[in-house]
């Protein structure tokens, strides 16, 4: 439940004749959220990788193209996950073909991981056609757009963030 009593699947009611205002807007992020989620469901089952596993993947992508390798320890960091889980991820991906593990430049004990080529297109091929409509999207807006939605978007990861992860309207 939000403040004002809606869950997160409510849409507030639309005003007859009234010029759009804030709950419109509300509603409008809450349907980009569940297309972007269905979206991501669809990529998810086309590449037969769970979301984890892409978010993984693509920071073993954003990792190469910056000519950097990258340790599963430092990859379960930036992922949130256990040892133990990111064991079994790495496992997945290279029995995927979608990563390697390779020996670190100057540490003997340690692996560093890599994508495959093969996974960057795999990628590239499933989100290129969502990426171009989105950037086709984006270019649509005139420069004050950009601002107002740039300063929209700041200001809802503010609020989004600012939320505590304790208990919400004293229920527990």
């Amino acid at each position: 439940m939000n403040p004002h009593g809606a869950s997160e699947g409510y849409r507030y009611p639309p005003r007859d004749g009234a010029q759009p205002g804030a709950f419109d807007v509300i509603n409008a992020l809450r349907d980009f959220r569940a297309s972007e989620s269905a979206m991501r469901r669809r990529t998810r089952s086309s590449v037969a990788m769970g979301e984890t596993d892409l978010l993984a993947l693509r920071y073993l992508l954003d990792a190469e193209a910056a000519g950097i390798g990258i340790r599963p320890t430092e990859l379960a960091a930036r992922l949130g996950i256990t040892s133990a889980s990111m064991t079994s991820l790495v496992d997945r991906l290279v029995a995927g073909g979608h990563a390697t593990r390779e020996p670190h430049p100057s540490d003997r004990r340690a692996v560093i991981l890599r994508p495959t080529p093969g996974a960057d297109e795999e990628v590239r091929h499933n989100l290129n056609q969502m990426h171009k409509r989105m950037l086709e999207a984006a270019e649509s807006l005139s420069p004050e757009e950009i601002k107002a939605v740039m300063h929209f978007l700041l200001c809802m990861r503010e609020a989004v963030d600012a939320v505590n992860s304790g208990p919400i309207l004293g229920v527990r």
